[in-house]
């Protein structure tokens, strides 16, 4: 289907503007950004605005959290591809030997968004899924996987598509998470491997396929979402084909279609619901006459 020819008012908000110079600046400005853009009227009104924000670096994702959080007033679920954990406490590389107190520069960066968010709250644990890890720790032991277990994530390496396929990801990432729990989609690029998708600041080898990501969010689709991000597309470290950024674009263009092929489904099944009722008093209506209890009938 095409998203942008269905029921769907699909709009391009245009660029963020922030501060490059202060991390927490740029926080609360993004922040205040998210929750204006969702307080904005949708189409239908008992629904809320789904953003699909594009980084920049994955830091976005915790003020889309704080957004989404007062929104919904409630935790949401993470369903977070990459290469990497993003969970890192900021006590940790690379800022170990920084201030990590939270007005330091160093405490707020891509690797340490999520433990932040899952500090103050803004993550549902239990529910929290992330795909595609292969990533090197900070340590000389396993406590990054430890910190991450705390905050309630299931991990599911890379190397885990080779013992049970795409179809075992799929299933495996709907159990954990439903089909009603609000749900934050977040694409690291470098979740595919780097020779299919050179172009971004962080690469790891042994990535999953471009392929294989498409197969696996098209088998989510019937997740909750309700805000999304695509981050770490870096042109200057792409190819001249520009694979990496194609990746990108296809990855927005299958969140995109999922949310609207959903939300296409939850209007058929409102439309049966409201044609079933109306049967239903039809139905009654002609019990009524049979009945003689129509003023029809009675004249």
């Amino acid at each position: 289907m095409n998203p942008y020819q269905s029921w769907a008012t699909v709009l391009d908000c245009g660029d963020i503007p922030v501060t490059p110079f202060d991390n927490e600046l740029a926080l609360r400005q993004m922040t205040l950004a998210y929750e204006e853009l969702l307080s904005r009227p949708s189409t239908d009104p008992t629904q809320k605005p789904i953003l699909i924000a594009l980084g920049g670096d994955h830091s976005i994702a915790l003020p889309a959290l704080r957004a989404l959080e007062k929104t919904y007033k409630q935790p949401i679920a993470v369903l977070h591809f990459d290469a990497h954990l993003d969970t890192w406490h900021p006590g940790k590389y690379p800022s170990a030997w920084l201030p990590t107190d939270s007005a330091s520069q160093s405490y707020f960066t891509h690797g340490t968004m999520f433990w932040i968010a899952s500090d103050e709250g803004l993550i549902l644990n239990g529910s929290s899924v992330h795909g595609g890890l292969r990533t090197r720790l900070s340590g000389h032991d396993y406590g990054d996987y430890a910190d991450d277990s705390q905050q309630g994530f299931l991990q599911i390496e890379a190397d885990d598509i080779d013992e049970i396929g795409v179809q075992g990801i799929i299933d495996t990432i709907m159990q954990r998470m439903g089909r009603e729990v609000p749900v934050y989609l977040s694409v690291d690029i470098d979740v595919i491997d780097p020779g299919l998708a050179p172009g971004t600041g962080t690469p790891e080898p042994g990535g999953w396929t471009t392929r294989e990501l498409i197969k696996i969010l098209r088998g989510v689709e019937d997740l909750n979402i309700v805000g999304a991000d695509v981050v770490e597309v870096s042109p200057a470290f792409d190819g001249r084909g520009e694979q990496t950024a194609l990746a990108g674009a296809q990855v927005v263009y299958e969140m995109l279609t999922s949310v609207v092929k959903k939300g296409m489904k939850e209007r058929g099944m409102e439309i049966l619901k409201r044609g079933e009722l109306l049967k239903g008093e039809v139905n009654a209506m002609n019990i009524g006459k049979k009945d003689g209890k129509t003023g029809r009938d009675e004249l």
